[in-house]
């Protein structure tokens, strides 16, 4: 007993001095409860609405904010016209339009008004619960004496039979483009790190550049073959719309890839073997690219710490162009902007990789 006892005491000092070790014995479920406590809600919080107030009375303007102090919504723009609330969509600025229709305060007091209920339906989940609040908001309002309530219209944009596949397999396709992409390079090149061939090409008369060039492209090329049969059978079997330009999507696709491989280069650099690599891979972009990209939950319901580490996640960025180019038709004149973040990550995360590189020699 006296030598199991001095064995498992040596285990324990073994494992105290193992900063990994603890660092994922403890550290990990820490974070995890923490980020899946804070990010995982069902609740949305300050969804981006819009609102078309043809009637601009005091029972319509008392209406509006109703709505507004709810918690729920946050006004982005007060617009004049349906081809506003239209360009709002299109651009992702707003979840949801309220549409008021004329003489609201004569029609609230008869018991006849309705609400046009406008949403962007790509996440249909979001929709379907803006929707129902409004509708407990409007089962509230009412003329004394009167049937409470207001009849609310509502109508989903870009997916009108509010089918859940729409949503998960933009999801999907960017979360398989990102694993498989920076998984496999960082795994390929922490391999050959492992092997000590990394050694004789480091000090080959090959510069650094040219050294993870030569090592990404083979996975670039069939990273696109994998992205190609995705999409093909997103399309093909569960019917995704495909509203915009292939050639747009095509594009975007190829510097999403780009973006996840340089990123595993970036891995593996940190990374001394294969094993490290591919927790890191799986850690480090699996869990944050469910929980940060907008893929499943609203990011605008989540801590403002949270939101601001959203902002480093590259598929953010990614989910919002597919979704934009297959189900609403835009191009870049639109996605624009999501389009440089990822292209200024990708230079990023080069610039890291032929740094550390550099070190090494």
């Amino acid at each position: 007993m006296n030598a199991f006892r001095a064995f498992i005491l040596k285990e324990f000092r073994h494992i105290l001095r193992d900063k990994r070790t603890l660092l994922v014995l403890f550290g990990m479920p820490i974070a995890q409860i923490i980020l899946f406590g804070y990010a995982i809600t069902t609740e949305i919080q300050n969804a981006n609405i819009a609102v078309l107030d043809r009637s601009r009375d005091v029972r319509s303007l008392e209406l509006t904010r109703t709505i507004l102090a709810s918690g729920y919504f946050t006004l982005n723009a007060d617009v004049r016209s349906y081809d506003q609330i239209e360009e709002a969509f299109r651009k992702g600025r707003i979840k949801m339009a309220l549409v008021i229709p004329p003489d609201f305060a004569a029609k609230l007091q008869r018991g006849e008004a309705d609400l046009q209920v406008l949403t962007d339906a790509t996440d249909p989940n979001m929709a379907s619960t803006l929707v129902s609040y409004v509708n407990a908001i409007a089962a509230r309002s009412g003329a004394q004496g009167k049937p409470p309530g207001i009849r609310i219209e509502p109508q989903m944009h870009y997916n009108h039979n509010q089918a859940s596949v729409n949503m998960f397999v933009p999801g999907v396709i960017t979360i398989v483009m990102l694993l498989v992409s920076a998984m496999l390079t960082s795994i390929a090149i922490t391999r050959e790190k492992e092997l000590g061939n990394m050694e004789i090409l480091l000090v080959s008369p090959l510069k650094p550049l040219v050294i993870i060039l030569g090592k990404v492209i083979p996975y670039l090329l069939l990273s696109m073959v994998n992205v190609s049969t995705v999409i093909t059978v997103g399309h093909l079997l569960f019917g995704v719309p495909m509203e915009g330009s292939w050639l747009v999507l095509a594009v975007a696709c190829l510097l999403f890839v780009v973006c996840a491989l340089s990123l595993g280069v970036v891995i593996s650099t940190i990374a001394r073997t294969q094993q490290v690599a591919l927790m890191l891979s799986l850690m480090a972009l699996m869990m944050p690219t469910i929980l940060l990209s907008n893929f499943i939950f609203p990011i605008s319901s989540m801590p403002f710490p949270l939101q601001l580490i959203s902002n480093i996640i590259p598929a953010k960025y990614f989910i919002v162009i597919i979704k934009g180019v297959m189900l609403k038709g835009v191009g870049f004149e639109v996605l624009w902007k999501e389009a440089a973040v990822l292209a200024g990550m990708t230079l990023l995360f080069i610039g890291i990789s032929v740094r550390k590189f550099r070190i090494r020699l």
